[in-house]
């Protein structure tokens, strides 16, 4: 019974001496890029958190023939001009224990419903609820200018002709014409504590925003912003 005391104390005093003996593992001299990949899919996550849709991220892996050395504050960034949909760049920025940067391509696609003709429309025709139609797709790989809500379209004019399942575009639309040349028009100025109101004939079309030209009963001309009803406002 002393014997096997005595060998399992040996055994454990030599256990003990070669752990206190065994060399430390070295830290890690490189950047993982796992966690590189990681860092920089949870700031593109974060960036997208409020775009309406289903969001979908590829990162490309971080390139190995760089060698960058292992980082303790490593942290993700937008490059200058890089979109937050479609085909673009992350950027990485390492500041202890050594500087570095590098940039990562990434693809961001979200899925969500778009406006489509519902059929062929034709240029100055207004567009209603019945000529839309919504479809779900990505919309980073869309034309700029695409519209998400039927209210960006309708009551507008189409400055084109398109076929159905065209994508509507908001360069497509112009807003409805509220003034035509020759029509009475009333003006109304206004500024700090004055108003007033006048007639007069409009001089051109003009939509709901847009400069509005119009000539008074005495003559004169003046021009102002035009207004649904014929109305044409003057700021002074």
């Amino acid at each position: 019974m002393r014997l096997l005391w005595r060998s399992l104390l040996t055994f454990l005093i030599c256990a003990g001496a070669q752990a206190q003996n065994a060399p430390l593992q070295p830290a890690p001299t490189r950047q993982d890029p796992v966690l590189a990949k990681h860092v920089a899919s949870e700031f593109l996550k974060e960036v997208t958190a409020s775009v309406p849709g289903e969001v979908k991220i590829q990162i490309a892996d971080l390139d190995s023939r760089q060698n960058l050395a292992a980082c303790d504050e490593l942290r993700a960034f937008m490059p200058p001009g890089a979109k937050t949909i479609g085909k673009t760049h992350v950027g990485l920025r390492c500041s202890a224990p050594k500087n570095w940067q590098v940039y990562l391509g990434a693809q961001i696609q979200v899925f969500t419903e778009y406006l489509v003709a519902a059929h062929p429309l034709t240029a100055g025709q207004t567009v209603t609820l019945a000529d839309i139609s919504k479809i779900r797709g990505d919309i980073s790989a869309l034309p700029s200018g695409y519209m998400l809500n039927e209210d960006q379209a309708t009551g507008k004019t189409m400055g084109t002709s398109v076929q159905a399942g065209t994508v509507l575009r908001a360069d497509q639309l112009r807003n409805a014409i509220v003034i035509q040349q020759g029509q009475a028009v009333r003006i109304q100025a206004g500024g700090n504590g004055f108003r007033i109101t006048t007639d007069g004939q409009a001089l051109n079309n003009a939509a709901d925003g847009q400069t509005a030209r119009a000539k008074l009963n005495n003559g004169q001309t003046v021009s102002g912003i035009a207004r649904a009803g014929g109305i044409i406002e003057i700021a002074y």
